[in-house]
């Protein structure tokens, strides 16, 4: 059975047309990495947890915000890697400034045996179209496209 992922897509009428809020992943992979490496705000399930529930969770413990009420679901999204990501869109236009990430533990360097505390998003940021479809993930941009086909005007 595939691992599932769980996110919510939050999105904001902007001043040229929808803007969705993407999270930069944290910790030192990442750190300098822009174009290609923000995500949907989303995590894994615990066990016997509702998707949706994981998705509202892992936005609170990724963004520090309260999740807005969920729309209408995506379609859900398979990966290279072959995780399924479950995506829902929601409707806000969220004070960024109370923005704060809950920690995680890694590796690093990775067979250091060496344990490191970092944030699990280290920024978040509301973009248009076209900068989101530049600095999404690629196995996440299906997701986007999806979203923004929804939101456009009739």
């Amino acid at each position: 059975m595939p691992v599932s992922s769980a996110g919510l897509l939050v999105h904001r009428r902007g001043p040229r047309g929808p803007e969705v809020l993407l999270v930069h992943p944290g910790g030192p992979w990442w750190r300098g990495r822009d174009l290609a490496a923000w995500s949907v705000p989303k995590g894994l399930p615990q066990p016997g947890e509702a998707l949706l529930a994981a998705a509202l969770r892992e936005f609170e413990e990724e963004t520090g915000l309260e999740p807005p009420p969920p729309g209408p679901a995506l379609t859900p999204v398979r990966t290279r890697a072959g995780k399924v990501i479950h995506c829902w869109l929601a409707e806000a236009d969220l004070d960024l400034a109370a923005f704060r990430s809950a920690p995680f533990q890694l590796e690093w360097p990775p067979r250091s045996g060496r344990r490191l505390e970092a944030p699990e998003a280290d920024a978040v940021r509301y973009f248009g179209e076209a900068d989101a479809l530049e600095h999404i993930h690629p196995g996440q941009r299906a997701i986007l496209l999806e979203a923004f086909s929804r939101l456009a005007p009739p």
